[in-house]
C-alpha cells in the first residue's frame, strides 16, 4: 500500500518574526530599508484535499488573535459553494460574533501593544515599555483595558462555546441560537465598554496634540484604500461590496466580492515570501492600496451608529476631508471602529430576530466554488475555495489583511528609517520606532509578540560595500 506524505516546513503564516535591513550610503544616511517576511506560507496548499465544510474549523488555526475572522470568512465561502443563503437571524448572530472579535482585537492592540509607546514613550526603557509598565503607570486604566478585551471574548464564547477557535458558523447559517439570558449578559457589558473606549479616544487625541510633529513625519505617504462598504458608503465590517478609492479619494471601483480577481493582482519581490497585492488597472506599485482601520475610515462617508459617526467627522477633518495618510492615525481609526463595534453589539442584541431559532438554511444549490469576504480587524480577508463534485477542495486562495498592507508596511519601515536613522550610531529608541511603523498596521506577523508587547525583530545596518556595520536583535 502506498501512502502520500506531504511535508511543508515550516508551516506558518507570516506572523512570528520580522527582519529589517537598512542599507546605508557613504554619508551615513539611509539608502533603502526593507521589511523581510521570510517565513514560508503554506496553509493554502495543505488545505487542498480537505472537504470544504471542514474549513471553518481548519482555517481559524491560521491565527490565534483573529480566529473568528477566518472562521466566518470560511463559512461564507461555504455558503457560496452550496448556494445556502443563511437566514437573517443567522447573519445577525455571525455579525455579533464578529463584533466581539473586533472589540477584543482592537482593544488589545491599542491598550496593550501600542499603549506602551503612546503612554510611556518610544524612548522609554525597554524593560518598562510593556503591559507591566502600563500597570505601574496607570493600573486603573490597565484593568479597564483587560475588561474591554474580556467583553469581546465573552461574546465569542457565548456564541461559539469558547473564546478561541469557536465552533459556531456552518455553511447555511449557525449551529446555535441565542437565549434571552445570553443576550442580556452581552447587553450588560456594553456601557462599560463604551466608557473605556471613550477614555482611549481621549488618550489618542491628547497624545496626537502633543506629538503632531512625529505624526506628520512618521511614515506619511499616499496610497489607494480598499475594503467593504455599505450601499450608502457607510462603514461595513461584515458584508457588502468592495470599494476601491484612489489616493485623492475618488472612487476607482465598486464590485461584488466574488469578482475580486478581476481587479486585484499580486506582485512578488525576491526578498520576501509575502506577496504584494495591487490594483490591476494601475499596475505595481502605482496601484498599491491600504486596508484596515485607516483604509476603512478613508473609504466611508459615514458610520451608522451615533458615537462612532461623531468621531468619524473629527477624523475626516484631520486632512480636510481627503484621505488621512498618516500611519500613526491607524491607532485613532482603530478605536473609532471598536466604538462602532460596541454600539453595533447593542443594535444587534436589540433586534427581535437575534433570538430567533431560524438559524440554518438547509436548501442547497451546489456549484463547487465560493468566495467569502469580511473585514477582519487588520483589514479585508478573502477566502476563495474551489471544490469537486464531492466537496473535496481542489484550490484554496487566501488573501489576508497583512498581505494587502505588505507594500505599505515595507514603505513605512523605509520611511521611518530614513527619517530617524542618522549615522551608524543606532539606539534602541530607533529600533522601537521601526517596530512601531510595522505595529501600527497590527499585522499577523506580530502575533507572537502580543503577550508581552514587543516583537522579535532584527535590524542589519549595511555599508555601501556590503559589509555589516551593526546588527540589533530582539528575541
Amino acid at each position: 500500500m502506498t501512502t502520500q506524505k506531504i511535508t511543508i516546513e515550516p508551516v506558518t503564516r507570516i506572523e512570528g518574526h520580522a527582519k529589517v535591513t537598512i542599507h546605508m550610503k557613504e554619508d551615513h544616511t539611509v539608502e533603502r530599508a526593507y521589511m523581510h517576511v521570510n517565513e514560508f506560507r503554506g496553509f493554502e496548499k495543505f488545505c487542498e484535499g480537505r472537504l470544504f465544510f471542514e474549513m471553518p474549523q481548519i482555517t481559524p488555526r491560521i491565527c490565534g488573535i483573529c480566529p473568528v475572522s477566518h472562521h466566518l470568512a470560511s463559512a461564507k465561502a461555504g455558503d457560496a459553494i452550496t448556494g445556502q443563503t443563511p437566514p437573517r437571524p443567522a447573519n445577525l448572530l455571525r455579525e455579533l460574533m464578529h463584533m466581539g472579535q473586533i472589540i477584543q482585537s482592537h482593544g488589545m492592540h491599542f491598550f496593550e501593544l501600542a499603549g506602551p509607546d503612546l503612554l510611556l514613550g518610544f524612548d522609554a526603557a525597554p524593560e518598562m515599555r510593556n503591559v507591566v509598565g502600563l500597570i505601574g503607570a496607570n493600573p486603573d486604566l490597565t484593568v479597564k483595558a483587560v475588561q474591554l478585551r474580556k467583553f469581546g471574548q465573552e461574546i465569542i464564547k457565548i456564541l461559539g462555546g469558547r473564546r478561541i477557535h469557536p465552533v459556531f458558523a456552518v455553511p447555511g447559517g449557525v449551529n446555535k441560537a441565542l437565549s434571552v439570558q445570553e443576550r442580556d449578559t452581552i447587553l450588560a457589558g456594553v456601557d462599560a465598554a463604551v466608557e473605556t473606549l471613550k477614555i482611549g479616544l481621549q488618550i489618542i487625541k491628547d497624545w496626537a496634540e502633543k506629538n503632531m510633529e512625529d505624526i506628520n513625519k512618521f511614515a506619511v505617504f499616499p496610497t489607494g484604500y480598499f475594503g467593504l462598504i455599505t450601499p450608502e458608503n457607510g462603514l461595513e465590517l461584515y458584508d457588502g461590496d468592495i470599494r476601491l478609492i484612489s489616493r485623492d479619494g475618488a472612487e476607482l471601483e465598486r464590485f461584488p466580492v466574488a469578482d475580486y480577481l478581476d481587479h486585484i493582482a499580486e506582485h512578488v519581490e525576491p526578498w520576501s515570501y509575502l506577496k504584494f497585492p495591487y490594483y490591476k488597472k494601475m499596475g505595481y506599485p502605482d496601484g498599491v492600496y491600504r486596508v484596515g482601520p485607516l483604509g476603512r475610515l478613508n473609504l466611508a462617508d459615514k458610520i451608522d451608529t451615533p458615537l462612532a459617526d461623531a468621531e468619524l467627522k473629527i477624523f475626516k477633518g484631520l486632512n480636510n476631508g481627503k484621505p488621512v495618510e498618516n500611519t500613526l492615525y491607524y491607532h485613532y481609526a482603530r478605536l473609532i471602529e471598536a466604538l462602532f463595534a460596541t454600539e453595533r453589539v447593542q443594535t444587534l442584541c436589540e433586534d427581535p430576530d437575534i433570538l430567533s431559532t431560524d438559524i440554518l438554511n438547509t436548501r442547497k444549490d451546489y456549484n463547487g466554488h465560493g468566495v467569502g469576504v469580511l473585514e477582519a480587524p487588520r483589514g479585508t480577508l478573502i477566502h476563495d475555495y474551489t471544490a469537486d463534485e464531492n466537496g473535496k477542495l481542489l484550490r484554496v486562495n487566501l488573501i489576508v489583511s497583512t498581505g494587502h498592507n505588505n507594500w505599505a508596511m515595507s514603505n513605512a519601515v523605509d520611511s521611518v528609517a530614513k527619517t530617524y536613522v542618522k549615522g551608524a550610531d543606532v539606539h534602541e529608541g530607533m529600533l522601537n520606532r521601526v517596530e512601531a511603523a510595522i505595529r501600527a498596521y497590527d499585522p499577523c506577523l506580530s502575533c507572537s509578540t502580543h503577550a508581552v508587547g514587543q516583537m522579535p525583530i532584527q535590524i542589519d545596518i549595511v555599508a555601501p560595500d556590503g559589509t555589516m556595520i551593526k546588527t540589533l536583535k530582539r528575541d
